[in-house]
């Protein structure tokens, strides 16, 4: 953007053309199926996310690496083992790139070798079950590329309530920005986390549960109803959502 500003400056460029080589800098053709938004993230603060799940695995994989080709890295979310797959293939030949696969979040990291993710600030991520914990990983690793360190607490339901008081105490002691709570079954531990706590809570319900619960239906309305104040709700199994938005708050709080 800098050049092409700098050439039209210069008088090398004119209004027209300058104009038109921006618009072709903020979006990145991909065969033609898929536009990168390459400016987002300097609008929003966070960058486009690869979602892969109904797209062909070789799609993906030509996306992501156009994607980390312009900006240093690309993530991918709820991808498969064969996107997985794919993607490593494709950047077999790439001797500029790695690839950081999480299964269990079901992500992928693209990114040039050397490139670091900023450090803006801290927020905490607690998992009510180790069931929830997949979807707490995707919210973990969203919020990194973001710009987050992360400080994780997993399986402190409660139903063994005792073993949340000393890592909320860590996560305040911390200063994080904001806390992520990932919770199933009926949902009660982001309301319970948000009225001892004065950063904003992120409420994220999961789809784990028994019989009725509705695919976290359940926890979902929970959360919605809770008189805690300080408590968002993003939708089931939502963990890039949580991610997103705890990063927000992280940048709020070092701009501010």
């Amino acid at each position: 953007m800098e050049e092409i500003l700098k050439r039209f400056a210069n008088g090398d460029l004119s209004i027209e053309e300058a104009c038109k080589e921006l618009k072709l800098e903020s979006i990145r053709r991909v065969g033609a199926f898929a536009k990168i938004d390459l400016n987002r993230q300097y609008r929003t603060g966070i960058p486009e996310i690869i979602f892969a799940e109904g797209k062909k695995s070789a799609d993906v994989a030509a996306i992501a690496l156009a994607h980390a080709t312009a900006k240093g890295f690309s993530l991918v979310s709820r991808a498969t083992e064969e996107d997985a797959e794919a993607i490593k293939e494709r950047i077999a030949t790439e001797e500029e790139f790695m690839v950081d696969s999480n299964e269990l979040a079901k992500t992928v990291i693209v990114k040039k070798k050397g490139y670091e993710f900023p450090k803006l600030g801290k927020i905490g991520i607690i998992a009510a079950g180790t069931a929830d914990i997949p979807v707490a990983e995707e919210a973990r690793v969203v919020a990194e590329v973001c710009g987050c360190e992360v400080i994780t607490v997993y399986d402190v339901g409660i139903a063994g309530l005792h073993r949340l008081v000393k890592p909320l105490e860590d996560c305040v002691t911390a200063d994080v920005a904001a806390i992520i709570v990932v919770a199933g079954m009926e949902g009660a531990l982001p309301s319970l986390v948000a009225s001892l706590v004065d950063v904003p809570v992120i409420g994220v319900p999961t789809s784990v549960g028994y019989g009725i619960g509705g695919k976290g239906i359940a926890a979902l309305l929970s959360m919605l109803q809770s008189c805690s104040p300080g408590l968002a709700v993003v939708n089931v199994d939502n963990g890039v959502g949580a991610g997103t938005f705890a990063a927000k708050c992280v940048m709020h709080k070092k701009y501010q």
